[in-house]
């Protein structure tokens, strides 16, 4: 390749390994995450709403690194669902909050092996997983100033 493009090749994207390497550990949860009958997001919103049991669909997009066109059909599925429920704010009816229910918060017990299930599949010690975890929240906040 000539070096003018050298830029354009795949094995030069740090973009590239964060993006496979998120689908293969995201395609590590599937087979559990089938069993509670929840997608990964949906997961991932419920652990917010495990933690802060109500909140906006704002602060739960920042917290997600998520918009609101794609946290609206979650919520909605994860509200037919019986988890969660959505209501307007009586201050500002702009803003549309999030509130677990008490279905959404005893899925918590089936959930709670997930974490631990998925741990074994990716072959990192303790000192490089939390390296890793360091520099990918390191590359979300310099992300996120821009």
């Amino acid at each position: 390749m000539d070096k003018k493009y050298e830029a354009l090749r795949l094995k030069n994207q740090i973009c590239f390994p964060l993006y496979a390497a998120s689908r293969e550990v995201i395609k590590q949860y599937r087979p559990y995450l089938n069993a509670l009958d929840l997608t990964y997001t949906q997961y991932i919103a419920m652990m917010v709403f495990w933690e802060e049991k109500k909140l906006s669909v704002t602060e739960l997009g920042k917290r997600l690194f998520l918009d609101s066109g794609t946290l609206t059909p979650v919520l909605k599925s994860l509200e037919a669902k019986g988890y969660v429920v959505r209501s307007r704010s009586r201050e500002d009816e702009r803003m549309l909050l999030v509130e677990i229910t008490e279905k959404g918060e005893n899925l918590k017990d089936d959930a709670v092996s997930v974490p631990q299930s998925v741990a074994g599949c990716v072959k990192l010690d303790a000192e490089e997983a939390m390296q890793l975890y360091r520099l990918l929240y390191k590359v979300l906040g310099s992300l996120q100033e821009e």
